[in-house]
């Protein structure tokens, strides 16, 4: 069974049982809209791909879905040092991916141990974790850096007119770019909550997040009878 449907089946009984709700929250999604983008993702792994040009084609479910997914969180990040830091992550790991795919094959074959789009997807994600740091930035960069390493990748074979064809989420649900995006955000989840618990808990943890930034909890500053401004 691919791996990548193995994680997308994953996290959905993750958000049904309710244990995502702690990362869905810092990603500014919804447990059903969660589950909703999950959906979109495997159904458009099964619309045949969207051709661009002759050599150039786009899978729904692998790249589309996931771009819009990453976009939407880029507009929600929260402030311009998130962005910032998507943006660096994304292009760093996009390039790190490209280059080992110089070096490495693109796809599995008999005398492999292993396929290689997997050992992209896990550097790329690294990569976007930490540079990244937060998991909105992880996960974005996650996504990105496969997307614009076949990018590149396209622009090269027109430019040298190779005939090699690239396809954007060339494997659907199944492809890299889902791995990727995960496993940043499953990262930057448990570096983040171990440094927390090792600190003594997060500065943020009696704050409530509001139009896009942390401020005090107004509720419990009453029962507290402190001051409820914003930090």
């Amino acid at each position: 069974m691919p791996v990548g449907f193995i994680i997308l089946v994953t996290v959905s009984v993750l958000i049904l049982l309710g244990v995502a709700h702690r990362v869905l929250d810092r990603l500014r999604l919804t447990d059903g809209g969660a589950l909703a983008v999950v959906g979109a993702i495997l159904v458009g792994t099964f619309i045949p791909d969207i051709s661009i040009t002759e050599n150039v084609a786009v899978n729904i479910g692998g790249a589309i879905i996931p771009i819009a997914l990453a976009v939407y969180l880029f507009i929600k990040a929260g402030t311009a040092k998130e962005k910032t830091r998507a943006v660096v992550a994304a292009v760093a790991a996009g390039a790190v991916v490209y280059g080992l795919s110089k070096f490495l094959p693109a796809g599995p074959e008999e005398n492999q141990f292993m396929n290689y789009q997997y050992l992209y997807a896990l550097i790329g994600g690294g990569i976007a974790y930490l540079l990244g740091r937060s998991r909105r930035s992880a996960f974005i960069a996650g996504i990105m850096a496969i997307i614009l390493s076949d990018l590149v990748q396209a622009v090269v074979n027109w430019y040298t007119g190779s005939p090699g064809r690239t396809v954007f989420g060339g494997a659907g649900a199944f492809d890299a770019t889902i791995i990727a995006g995960v496993f940043a955000v499953v990262l930057a989840e448990v570096v983040g909550e171990t440094r927390e618990k090792m600190q003594g808990g997060t500065d943020k943890k009696d704050m409530a997040f509001e139009s896009g930034k942390f401020v005090k909890n107004k509720d419990k500053m009453q029962r507290n009878g402190g001051d409820t401004g914003e930090e």
